[in-house]
């Protein structure tokens, strides 16, 4: 009986454990991580820095002298369907009756729906949480764990190429670090 109640405690302990972090540059081809370690750095003085101007451009903003991979979409094939557990910022597009978010996009920088340029279509995953979650600031780091897939999505603020079915959506704590 002893053994089984320890077993039985080692397997609720393990259901518990999350799962491994997934880094964001995993999301893309080997083709455009090198393209994007090769490119100059990118600066983010924009004039909304200067005025506290927001630009309406939001994650849709381009630039003409960027390289291509600041908008690739392609993906990583055998990511789709695989469980991750992926860190980030989010930014807000569709709430429930209570005000918790139900929708949004994850994106790796906190910021990204200001500044320019915004992460390409492949740094870009939209979120699915039915049981909505309460974001009070867009720059509070967030866990996200679920079931990555391949799907293009297009809305009037952004491209991405990965969506995420969440099972379970928490706020990064000291702990975490």
């Amino acid at each position: 009986m002893r053994y089984w109640l320890l077993s039985l405690c080692l397997l609720c302990g393990l259901a518990r454990a999350e799962l491994p972090e997934t880094d964001w540059l995993e999301l893309m081809p080997e083709e455009d991580r090198q393209a994007l370690e090769a490119m100059p750095e990118i600066s983010h003085d924009t004039p909304e820095q200067d005025s506290g101007f927001y630009s309406p451009g939001g994650l849709r903003q381009q630039d003409a002298d960027l390289p291509a991979v600041m908008y690739s979409s392609k993906t990583v094939p055998g990511l789709d369907g695989k469980q991750l557990r992926l860190g980030g910022y989010p930014v807000p597009l569709e709430t429930d009756n209570s005000g918790r978010s139900t929708l949004f996009f994850l994106v790796p920088y906190p910021g990204a729906c200001i500044h320019v340029p915004p992460p390409p279509p492949n740094q870009l995953v939209l979120v699915r949480y039915p049981k909505g979650l309460a974001i009070d600031d867009i720059y509070t780091p967030l866990w996200v764990s679920g079931q990555l897939k391949v799907e293009p999505v297009s809305n009037d603020l952004a491209d991405a190429a990965y969506a995420l079915d969440a099972a379970d959506v928490r706020v990064v704590t000291e702990d975490d670090l």
